[in-house]
């Protein structure tokens, strides 16, 4: 029997989002159900959380399952991912027995590990999640690594909520300012589900440095053809946001310089007049403004923007609760 994992969003048809989004919508409008009743799933935190956490434990709880919440090297064993690694380092246990272990005690494993930015092409493997799921016997999900598609659908799920039919909507996706480099992964994930939902996209960043990985960017320009919307790059502001119905914000740091901070620095510094302002906003064809949490207030985004009606951050991240109950009972097979 093949065990169906839940790592990135592309390993789903459009047909299989669109019913993720159709049972997180049912249950937001019904919030308790059985349908985990006396299954569980451990969540490894390798990296910190508050809207992810909660929401898991929480989704979790509402279908009348169990959450075990462990932070390996903190709570729980360091755990080794090389394969035929001499283990005489800070690792105590090997992910072929953790996984396999918790197979026999739980019915999901979610996973959050965040890249060690220092080298992306060591990186991009996504090693840690896809050494779960290699070897659990039972589903795995992804809490953010190098893509974060609970995310996504949490995403997708407020833009539907606020604008009906995505099709060929606007989509702003712009790179913001923020004093240290971090993940790709929530905008690797915007541009995906964007072009999945068949939106105009546009990539919005300083210079081609930040540019997302080619892997991205390929997978966005597949989904645009095969969805009938469209991906292009701008680093002209004003012509990005002209007319746009949604402006996403993110700050992710630039690939060509992972490891090599110092050097990316001059560049960022340069660039904090991407921030989300009223001014930017006004260009939009009355536009929408979201982004993932956390952020930093005005250093992303304005006071001004984030306490607009345009701002829907909060219903993304409401909408959390509701997909990760979609995809832990559609693993499960346990539907609404």
């Amino acid at each position: 029997m093949t065990i169906r994992h839940f790592i990135t969003t592309q390993d789903c048809s459009r047909a299989e989002i669109d019913a993720l989004l159709a049972q997180a919508a049912e249950f937001k409008r019904s919030p308790r159900g059985a349908q985990l009743a006396g299954r569980s799933i451990a969540l490894l935190f390798f990296n910190p959380s508050m809207r992810t956490r909660t929401s898991f434990e929480l989704g979790a709880f509402q279908l009348g399952g169990h959450a075990i919440v462990l932070a390996p090297g903190k709570d729980a064993w360091p755990i080794e991912f090389e394969v035929g690694s001499v283990m005489d380092g800070d690792t105590e246990e090997h992910i072929a027995e953790v996984a396999r272990v918790l197979s026999r005690y739980v019915d999901l494993i979610a996973v959050r590990a965040f890249p060690k930015f220092q080298d992306w092409a060591v990186d991009r493997q996504d090693t840690v999640i896809k050494a779960f799921a290699r070897y659990a016997t039972v589903p795995v999900i992804n809490m953010e690594t190098i893509t974060h598609p609970c995310q996504e659908l949490a995403h997708a799920l407020a833009l539907k909520e606020h604008l009906g039919d995505l099709q060929n909507r606007k989509y702003v996706l712009t790179w913001t300012y923020h004093p240290k480099p971090l993940n790709t992964a929530v905008a690797n994930s915007a541009l995906l589900i964007a072009t999945r939902m068949g939106m105009d996209v546009t990539l919005l960043c300083p210079t081609p440095d930040y540019v997302l990985d080619e892997r991205y960017m390929a997978f966005g320009r597949q989904n645009a053809e095969e969805n009938g919307g469209s991906l292009k790059v701008s680093h002209d502001i004003e012509e990005a946001y002209a007319g746009a119905d949604v402006i996403y914000a993110k700050s992710w740091g630039a690939l060509p310089f992972f490891g090599r901070w110092e050097q990316e620095k001059p560049i960022r510094e340069a660039s904090k007049h991407f921030i989300v302002d009223e001014a930017k906003m006004a260009l939009t064809n009355n536009g929408l403004f979201s982004h993932c949490l956390p952020l930093r207030r005005n250093i992303k985004a304005t006071d001004a923007v984030m306490d607009s009606p345009a701002c829907i951050a909060i219903d993304e991240a409401e909408n959390r609760l509701h997909v990760q109950k979609a995809v832990m009972a559609s693993l499960l097979g346990a539907g609404v």
